[in-house]
């Protein structure tokens, strides 16, 4: 019988690169953060090289002793590529690809390619796509060089690849239509958005750094079943689930894709609609990697990211400390946008009944208090105030049925309409 022989995909041998400014500038942390992105989309990081100076240089990236420096680097270690911290311009990914020998990747090609792989939905799908030919059609000439010393690998896959090879007439073409395609699901969530509204639903946001544990909480608070792995970008689509408070009361909780330093503005832009659950919340609940020595950089960049959303003015934010079961977390940062924080292990279960409580109080603060007198023919809207709201009082009267309640704005003012519409 003959063998079996089993063969693997070889993986591309990076060295990755970038520029240091000035001391403690967060290089150092930015560098090895790209090393688990290129982890990530399936790359070996083998080595590093960071060179001081002001500024990149326009031409090549790094100074021209410093690209010698890379090219003898790239030998010793084999390397297949060069990965920079930064994004590139054509002209230093076609200059420093023809000085080295080897494929150029910049950051967010990288990021790209793992958006690539894990975008599941036909929404995430046309995100990416819009994202990559947004990078495409500002980097064409550059990628062609660099990108056919090698071949496929990281930066090259998802629909980004296919379409490299069309001129920019066909990509200004495809780009209008992807716009039109996500105007139409954007229309669609706004829709949705407005029923829920309506409805008086009380909707809280996970927002956070990426691997800061939000999928796994949203399973933890919802069992909603969705992948959660210890990786950069594992999920991308946002998830909605219920989740029962103490007391029987019902919000619903939103994931969002995770935030990282140097987000590529071609994602933001793509991924604007999904990105601004946030910012139709009621509540934004600040997931926090505790255990990570670059938290309170991590928030930071969260907060960045929610200004430039206009996300963060008028929210009540919750700082959810996740991973406190994890050595090291004794000192925890400060929030200062947060109104009050929480410890928590989402993968124990530790805290979770305190977060809930927190939840529950932030929601209190929104509810109206409501009295009416309801004909018993309208029984039925008695159920919509404990469901959404908390019933305080309901008491069975000749006249119809007495209700005390404490109720979400929207759902006060729907039944003050319903009030008066009924006394004329």
């Amino acid at each position: 019988m003959a063998e079996l022989i089993v063969t693997e995909e070889a993986k591309e041998r990076v060295v990755l690169i970038g520029i240091q400014q000035r001391e403690r500038d967060g290089s150092e942390e930015s560098l090895t953060e790209l090393g688990e992105l290129l982890k990530t989309a399936g790359a070996e990081p083998v080595g590093r090289l960071l060179q001081p100076r002001e500024a990149p240089d326009s031409g090549t990236y790094f100074g021209k002793g410093k690209v010698e420096e890379l090219r003898e680097l790239l030998l010793s270690l084999e390397a297949d590529a060069v990965a920079a911290d930064d994004e590139l311009s054509p002209a230093q990914m076609k200059n420093l690809s023809e000085a080295l020998g080897v494929k150029v990747m910049d950051r967010t090609m990288i990021i790209l390619d793992i958006f690539a792989q894990h975008a599941v939905t036909a929404e995430g799908k046309l995100q990416v796509e819009l994202a990559q030919l947004h990078y495409t059609q500002a980097h064409l000439l550059g990628m062609h060089s660099s990108l056919s010393r090698l071949g496929g690998g990281v930066g090259t896959r998802g629909p980004g690849e296919q379409k490299l090879e069309l001129d920019r007439r066909a990509i200004r073409a495809r780009i209008s239509f992807l716009r039109e395609k996500l105007g139409e699901l954007k229309r669609h969530r706004e829709v949705s958005r407005a029923q829920r509204e309506k409805s008086g639903s009380y909707i809280v946001a996970l927002v956070g750094y990426t691997n800061a544990g939000k999928s796994t909480l949203l399973n933890r608070l919802t069992d909603a079943g969705i992948l959660a792995e210890n990786k950069l970008f594992a999920t991308l689509d946002p998830t909605t689930r219920k989740l029962s408070l103490p007391g029987g009361e019902e919000v619903l909780v939103t994931d969002t894709v995770g935030f990282i330093r140097k987000l590529p503005h071609q994602l933001i832009e793509a991924f604007h609609s999904t990105l601004e659950e946030a910012r139709y919340a009621d509540l934004i609940l600040h997931v926090v990697d505790a255990s990570s020595p670059e938290a309170d950089t991590q928030m930071a960049v969260v907060y960045e990211t929610l200004r430039e959303l206009k996300a963060l003015e008028d929210h009540s934010i919750i700082a959810v400390y996740n991973k406190t079961d994890l050595p090291g977390t004794e000192t925890l940062p400060k929030d200062i946008h947060a109104a009050a924080s929480v410890r928590i292990s989402a993968a124990t279960g530790e805290g979770i009944a305190a977060l809930k409580e927190l939840i529950s109080a932030e929601k209190k603060k929104s509810r109206r208090a409501f009295e009416a007198l309801f004909p018993y023919a309208a029984a039925g809207r008695i159920q919509s105030i404990r469901r959404q709201g908390k019933l305080l009082t309901e008491r069975y009267e000749p006249e119809g049925i007495y209700v005390r309640a404490e109720v979400p704005a929207a759902l006060y003012e729907q039944l003050m309409q319903e009030q008066q519409s009924q006394s004329n």
